[in-house]
């Protein structure tokens, strides 16, 4: 796509560097630690939520710049979400994540949970020595809030009580909130003003509960090729997600299927067949982008630049997933 060629192009050598330090930010002196973590990192990833600190790096810069505070906010980043994860994966039970084979698949669950909290100890102890207390601040309550996260939705899983606010609500401490304090930590190590900073803390905030609600509609429209696992596997857990929520008031069908917790080999199939024939799924583009519109419209409070100008595309990029 040619937006994701100029968006990444800015910064195509800044996140070459970041890879790399991933690779050696997770030495461990136990052996399969390190196997664990390094399995996932091989694995790749979109790097998005470290792109997007790295951009609002240069957009907060008084010189277009990226601090070394600021680099390792990015690798600080991507570690968390990484091993929040592990952790996910765990919990539900998935075999592949990225078209490869999740940690507890391949070593055991024990080592996956071991994994996800060293590598939850390695981003606390580099976010420590950053020597910034209110970034430190910022980025820590991300942790409690994965945590709270995973616990509203363990106490939801196939109830069909659950609201579209409440969804969103979760989808804030589940992805929202790392990117939004990433976002808000980038601009803090710029020592920008606290305004400036808070834009960009609303900026991640709506830019994640887009992507969520993007990875939840490709959920029900993706292939298993294109997800690096099932189709339907957040639906199959008892998620109930922006496309289903949507869909529920035009399916009854949808709604016996949710209540027998999908009880035949084939519920799954037909479930996502009566999501896709109705207007659930355009109802959650059509919210997925008038969070996108917000997100931009924080972008207007600060000063004009090529960076501002590409975070401003990165948003097409998010929408265009689904397109």
């Amino acid at each position: 796509m040619v937006i994701a060629n100029l968006v990444f192009a800015s910064i195509e050598n800044d996140l070459s560097i970041l890879n790399q330090n991933l690779q050696n930010m997770i030495g461990a002196r136990h052996p399969v630690l390190y196997a664990a973590a390094e399995h996932l990192f091989t694995a790749g990833g979109k790097r998005l939520r470290p792109a997007i600190v790295l951009l609002c790096a240069k957009a907060s810069s008084m010189t277009n710049n990226i601090s070394p505070q600021q680099r390792r906010l990015a690798e600080i980043t991507e570690i968390i979400h990484t091993a929040s994860l592990v952790h996910d994966d765990v919990l539900d039970d998935c075999s592949t994540r990225r078209g490869i084979q999740t940690v507890h698949s391949v070593f055991s669950t024990k080592i996956a949970i071991l994994a996800g909290d060293f590598l939850f100890a390695q981003s606390s102890w580099y976010l420590a020595n950053l020597d910034n207390l209110q970034v430190v601040k910022v980025i820590s309550k991300v942790i409690t809030d994965f945590a709270e996260g995973e616990v509203r939705q363990g106490f939801v899983r196939f109830d069909l009580q659950f609201s579209v606010e409440d969804y969103i609500a979760k989808s804030f401490y589940k992805t929202g909130s790392l990117i939004a304090a990433s976002c808000q930590g980038s601009a803090m190590l710029s020592t920008v003003n606290a305004n400036v900073t808070n834009e960009f803390y609303m900026y991640g905030r709506y830019m994640g509960l887009a992507f969520q609600i993007i990875d939840d509609i490709l959920d029900i429209v993706g292939s298993s090729n294109d997800l690096g696992k099932p189709a339907g596997s957040d639906l199959k857990q008892g998620n109930l997600t922006a496309p289903v929520l949507f869909s529920l008031p035009e399916e009854t069908g949808l709604i016996n299927l949710i209540g027998e917790e999908f009880s035949d080999a084939d519920d799954i199939d037909r479930a996502l067949h009566l999501i896709r024939r109705g207007s659930g799924i355009q109802q959650a583009k059509d919210l997925a982008s008038e969070y996108l519109q917000a997100a931009i419209s924080c972008l207007e409070a600060v000063e004009e630049s090529v960076s501002v100008n590409i975070l401003k595309k990165l948003t097409l990029l998010v929408l265009e997933r689904v397109s």
